[in-house]
């Protein structure tokens, strides 16, 4: 087998690897991304932009990393950087007709509405700390890597959080 035989055979592999991680999560990712920033077209931005620079790193993460966690980073750092460029306008949600309505969270549709809708009247960074934290099971130092701040932030956050959840849920009923 020639140099230029394996070269190709490797990067097969590889890019066989990352397509199969790629429709075995996509689905997880994208709900994870509409849960961050709150819109469908959005989150599919932010997805495709997440899964981008996972394809031009996915040697080194396949083998060094969680692909999820570093996802989640993406996903994470990204809206951020596009809230920092862009003036904040006032967003609607709208629940994707093709969203899996029992899962993760085990609720009906309806009261997921409710969630979300409670979701994205809540300040940003508690909103994003919320979801790591209780949707996605993060610690409370996975959430702080993921998200650039102190583990204290994070539990303010989560504390604050978790109440303006509270008020605005009860709010709905």
């Amino acid at each position: 087998m020639s140099l230029l035989t394996g070269l190709t055979a490797r990067r097969t592999r590889r890019e066989a690897e990352y397509v199969e991680y790629v429709v075995a999560r996509q689905g997880q990712l994208r709900r994870i991304a509409y849960a961050i920033c709150g819109d469908w077209h959005q989150a599919d931005d932010l997805l495709q932009v997440a899964l981008t620079k996972l394809y031009v790193v996915w040697p080194q993460v396949r083998m060094n990393e969680n692909p999820d966690a570093y996802v989640r980073q993406i996903l994470v750092r990204t809206n951020i950087d596009e809230h920092r460029t862009r003036l904040r306008r006032p967003q609607t949600v709208e629940l994707d007709e093709g969203m899996d309505a029992t899962a993760p969270t085990g609720i009906g549709p309806e009261e997921r509405s409710e969630l979300f809708d409670a979701l994205q009247g809540m300040p940003e960074m508690q909103r994003k700390v919320v979801v790591l934290r209780h949707w996605l099971g993060l610690d409370v130092q996975e959430t702080a890597d993921e998200l650039g701040i102190s583990t204290g932030t994070v539990k303010s956050h989560t504390s604050r959080g978790l109440e303006a959840l509270r008020a605005l849920l009860e709010q709905t009923t």
